[in-house]
C-alpha cells in the first residue's frame, strides 16, 4: 500500500507538468477576447482585407500596399481614417467610442504595420513635389471648368475625355461610383493611381507631372459629375 502511495506521488509532478494530457487545455489555443489581439496579419484580415484586399491590392477601396501610398500618408493620418472612418462612404469608424470594435493600440498595430509590411523608402524630392494627400479646405477651391480641361490632358487617354471609358480604361464617371467614393478617395486615387490595376501615378499620367492645383480642379469636376440625391421632401 505504501509503495502505491509514494508511486501516485511521484507521478503527480508530471500530471501537473504534462501539456499532453487529454482535457488539459493547450496555451496556444486559448480564447482571446477581441480587444486583446495584437497580431497585425489577424488585425487586418478582420478588419481591411473585405475593402483592401488581402494583400493589400485589387480590392474595390485604395490599395493599402502601395509604397507611394504609405511615404504620402503618414502613419497619423492612416490612424485618424481608422479610427473616424470616411463621412458618405463605406469607411466605417473602428474605433470604440465611435462604435467600432478596434481599441486605440490595435488600430496603431495597423497603421504602423502597414508601412512595415509594404512600405518602402521612397526618395525625399519625390515625396515633397507630391501634392499633398489630404483633402483641404485652405488654399483656392477646385474649378470644374478646369477641372474638365485637365482631366482631358492627363486622364482623357486612359478613360475617355468626357471619363466615360474606352478599351484601356472604364468609366469613371459612373452615377454609382461616384455614389460610392468621396472626394478624398477621388484625390487619394488621382495621386497615387492604382498600380494594383495598371493606373499610373500623378506623375506618369501624362508630358509632366500633375501641379497640385491640377489634382483639385480634377477632383472638383468629378465632384461636379455626381447625380443629386433626392431631398427626403421628394423622396416622401
Amino acid at each position: 500500500m505504501i509503495s502505491h502511495r509514494l508511486l501516485l506521488l511521484c507521478m503527480l509532478p508530471m500530471l501537473w507538468c504534462c501539456d499532453g494530457l487529454p482535457g488539459k487545455p493547450d496555451p496556444a489555443n486559448r480564447y482571446i477576447r477581441p480587444t486583446e489581439v495584437t497580431n497585425f496579419d489577424t488585425l487586418y484580415s478582420m478588419n481591411c482585407s473585405g475593402c483592401h484586399g488581402a494583400e493589400g491590392k485589387l480590392g474595390p477601396a485604395v490599395p493599402l500596399a502601395d509604397p507611394m501610398y504609405l511615404a504620402l500618408a503618414s502613419p497619423i493620418h492612416i490612424e485618424e481614417i481608422t479610427r473616424n472612418g470616411v463621412a458618405g462612404t463605406t469607411m466605417p469608424a473602428f474605433a470604440i467610442e465611435a462604435g467600432g470594435t478596434l481599441t486605440d493600440q490595435q488600430i496603431a498595430i495597423i497603421a504602423r504595420g502597414l508601412s512595415t509590411r509594404w512600405g518602402q523608402p521612397q526618395s525625399a524630392e519625390v515625396v515633397a513635389a507630391a501634392p499633398p494627400l489630404a483633402v483641404s479646405q485652405e488654399g483656392p477651391p477646385g474649378d470644374p471648368e478646369r477641372g474638365a480641361a485637365h482631366f482631358r490632358t492627363f486622364c482623357g487617354s486612359c478613360h475617355g475625355p468626357e471619363g466615360r471609358g474606352t478599351a484601356r480604361a472604364g468609366s469613371i464617371v459612373e452615377p454609382p461610383y461616384l455614389g460610392l467614393v468621396s472626394n478624398q478617395n477621388l484625390r487619394t486615387n488621382t495621386i497615387i493611381g492604382r498600380r494594383d490595376l495598371g493606373m499610373p501615378d500623378w506623375r506618369q499620367v501624362g508630358d509632366r507631372p500633375m501641379r497640385p492645383q491640377e489634382v483639385t480642379d480634377i477632383v472638383a469636376w468629378l465632384a461636379s459629375q455626381r447625380v443629386p440625391r433626392p431631398s427626403s421632401s421628394m423622396a416622401n
